[in-house]
């Protein structure tokens, strides 16, 4: 067997990835790797959602329309709060399902109420976004913050 076939046959990797269910095509195997991933997706998420609250409360990193920070007591405001605390809790991992509940509920009430009156197509009235967030930490209420996360680290083991 030549070294380019011994490369392309999948048996012969000792990788993780590719035994015991790692990239298996069953709907029943959960992947080895899954709750990483899931785990960087939702610091990665986390961080951008953090720069999204802290554009609209301190004004930093300006957005494309230089806009000045909100007021603290508006709606904008309070929605940038929720944003920037809720994206810490959410890097961390800790208590994450419970605030990823509120920031669900948050983003579905801004694609409402913001993005949906613009225009019926989200690419339109650009509230994909408010979409992709909402799904995504509505998805982090059943599935929880996955590994490295303070939640997993308080129960002594990596949570689910």
């Amino acid at each position: 067997m030549n070294v380019w076939h011994a490369c392309l046959d999948v048996e012969a990797l000792p990788s993780p990835i590719w035994k015991n269910g790692g990239m298996s095509t069953s709907p029943n195997v959960r992947s080895l790797w899954a709750d990483h991933a899931l785990a960087l997706f939702r610091v990665v998420a986390g961080i951008v959602f953090i720069s999204v609250g802290t554009m609209k409360v301190l004004g930093w990193p300006h957005g494309p329309a230089l806009m000045p920070p909100m007021p603290l007591l508006s709606q904008m405001g309070i929605g940038g709060l929720m944003e920037s605390v809720g994206g810490v809790f959410i890097v961390l991992g800790l208590f994450t399902r419970p605030v990823a509940f509120l920031l669900s509920g948050e983003m579905a009430v801004a694609y409402f109420q913001f993005h949906a009156p613009q225009s019926l197509y989200p690419t339109v009235n650009q509230g994909m976004p408010a979409i992709l967030y909402c799904l995504f930490f509505f998805y982090l209420v059943f599935a929880g913050p996955g590994a490295w996360s303070v939640d997993g680290a308080m129960k002594g083991r990596s949570s689910r």
